[in-house]
């Protein structure tokens, strides 16, 4: 068996980013993957400007507490003053420009106005409450770099620096599609020996929550023919094609002949639990189609084992696909408050949950059919193989917020 590592790195290997890079507006970029290192074309501030509402002054004019200076000018944001004259204070909002001469500015808490101008009651220090230009962001500095997804922060960023729209790869375009003659879809009645289809919502959600465009041709019957005609109609206009189940060698399974059949196939099996089995492969276009492929990729059909292979195989394969970089979550080491001490060979992924005494819970029942310990925990615990766990060790823990994006 291939371990996590191994399996991990020969996905990555193979992914290459999609091609086609789009100007995107800033209102349209976020969640997107930036293409182009993005440089700022003006500085940022622009400015020397007020940190606060208050007085520019001069520190010439103020040797000591209770200075009353004449105001010889206002100055609003978004408006440019005069010179400040020697002797004089400038009443100053945050965010204007503060004029030439004045080297602090001082808050309007700390001054008082008088009959005859404004009382300072307090000694400022060199560039005190001044936002010098360019401290934020210099002209042409690196801003963004390439292979990030597009965070709200990223594109305030992006428009502090003047930019309207960003290069960005455009989105992957993931074929869905689910063999199984006992499957059947939420609403319907549920005949003996049936099972409602959960693989197909879950899958689908996750793909979406990673920014994809998804093509869902729903259940195919379980036969050969239709199995590969769903794969080329998949393959037609797709990047990615994801299915679960229907990979093993019964005489029911048709997925493994099929993509073998339509292009090539590898199947894996992987020293991981839940999980094990993974289909990888791809799937030849039609010359109609342009030609070349599309990849393929089958996951088991247990509920959990496709969920938490898709977290973690699936969803760095995508995310490498769609140009993204960095494709590994942030793991962080917490207490153990659970004992697992009867560990796989395999390594596993436990569905764990944080408490609120900083540690992290364990569901009691770690099957891979229980959905319920993937909805009550909201992590990960990744065991190496043969390892058992005692309360109070440390432990490696993959919260899901890091796994679903």
């Amino acid at each position: 068996m291939l371990s996590f590592e191994q399996a991990l790195e020969k996905l990555l290997a193979a992914a290459k980013p999609v091609e086609e890079v789009r100007a995107q507006p800033l209102t349209a970029a976020a969640g997107r993957v930036l293409a182009v290192a993005q440089q700022s074309t003006v500085a940022v501030p622009p400015l020397d400007n007020s940190a606060m509402d208050g007085y520019a002054v001069r520190l010439a004019d103020i040797p000591a507490a209770g200075v009353c200076l004449p105001v010889s000018q206002r100055i609003p944001a978004g408006t440019v003053g005069t010179p400040l004259q020697p002797g004089t204070a400038a009443r100053i909002f945050t965010g204007a420009p503060v004029p030439a001469g004045a080297d602090a500015v001082i808050m309007q808490e700390r001054c008082e106005h008088g009959e005859a101008g404004v009382v300072i009651n307090y000694v400022p220090r060199l560039g005190e409450n001044i936002r010098r230009a360019g401290e934020d962001i210099a002209v042409g500095a690196e801003i963004l770099k390439p292979g990030i997804k597009l965070r709200p922060q990223d594109i305030a960023l992006a428009a502090s620096a003047g930019l309207p729209e960003l290069p960005v790869y455009r989105r992957l375009r993931v074929g869905v599609f689910f063999t199984g003659d006992e499957l059947v879809q939420p609403g319907e009645p549920l005949p003996p020996g049936a099972i409602y289809n959960s693989n197909r919502y879950a899958l689908r959600a996750l793909l979406e929550g990673l920014g994809c465009e998804v093509r869902d041709l729903g259940t195919v019957p379980d036969n050969l023919e239709s199995t590969r005609e769903a794969l080329r109609k998949a393959a037609a206009d797709n990047d990615l094609i994801v299915t679960s189940g229907g990979v093993s060698v019964g005489e029911e399974d048709h997925v493994k002949p099929a993509v073998e059949a339509e292009g090539q196939l590898d199947m894996w099996k992987i020293a991981i639990k839940p999980g094990k089995p993974l289909a990888f492969g791809e799937v030849r276009r039609t010359a109609d189609n342009g030609g070349g492929k599309a990849w393929f990729i089958g996951l088991p059909g247990n509920p959990v084992s496709a969920i938490v292979t898709f977290l973690i195989m699936v969803r760095p394969f995508v995310l490498r696909l769609q140009g993204v970089s960095n494709v590994t979550p942030r793991c962080f080491n917490l207490r153990a408050d659970f004992d697992w001490l009867r560990p796989d060979v395999r390594a596993e992924f436990l569905r764990g949950r944080l408490n609120e005494q900083g540690g992290v819970d364990l569901y009691p029942n770690q099957g891979a059919g229980v959905v319920t310990s993937l909805c009550w925990g909201d992590g990960l615990v990744l065991n190496k193989p043969g390892l058992a766990i005692n309360k109070g060790d440390s432990i490696s823990f993959v919260p899901y917020a890091e796994l679903l994006s």
